[in-house]
């Protein structure tokens, strides 16, 4: 049994709330493996579905910017998902962006970015691990 949190931040309130409630369009689900529909998903009408109170409950969900100058984190992350965020941003601020993540990761931690994505690795101390996957 591993002792997980998952922190999810948005600058939109509005996202979070969405977040929170868990509730997606059944079609939408199907992609995911029948063993984590059946284990972490339940079907609440004909075109929705809703993410297992469980796992609902692991999540805190946090109100943040990522352009704030200092992150807020108290602890490191084993993991930073940041998918699809750093299209929009210049190439400094994506190469400032990365440092932050670094330093707020565990040594050995993963970051995953968006295929569409890239570190800049002439500049970067992550290691390459594959597209859109990158190691402390």
């Amino acid at each position: 049994h591993w002792d997980t949190k998952i922190l999810a931040t948005d600058i939109s309130n509005n996202v979070l709330e969405i977040a929170k409630r868990g509730m997606y369009p059944t079609e939408k689900l199907a992609p995911l493996p029948i063993y984590w529909r059946q284990m972490y998903v339940k079907k609440v009408d004909k075109e929705y579905s809703r993410i297992v109170d469980r796992i609902r409950n692991e999540v805190i969900y946090r109100n943040f910017n990522l352009m704030e100058p200092v992150f807020p984190f108290k602890k490191k992350f084993h993991v930073i998902f940041c998918r699809n965020v750093m299209i929009y941003f210049n190439q400094a601020t994506k190469d400032e962006l990365i440092e932050k993540f670094y330093e707020h990761l565990e040594d050995g931690g993963y970051l995953f970015i968006g295929h569409s994505e890239s570190v800049n690795r002439n500049k970067s101390r992550f290691k390459y691990i594959c597209p859109a996957v990158y190691q402390k």
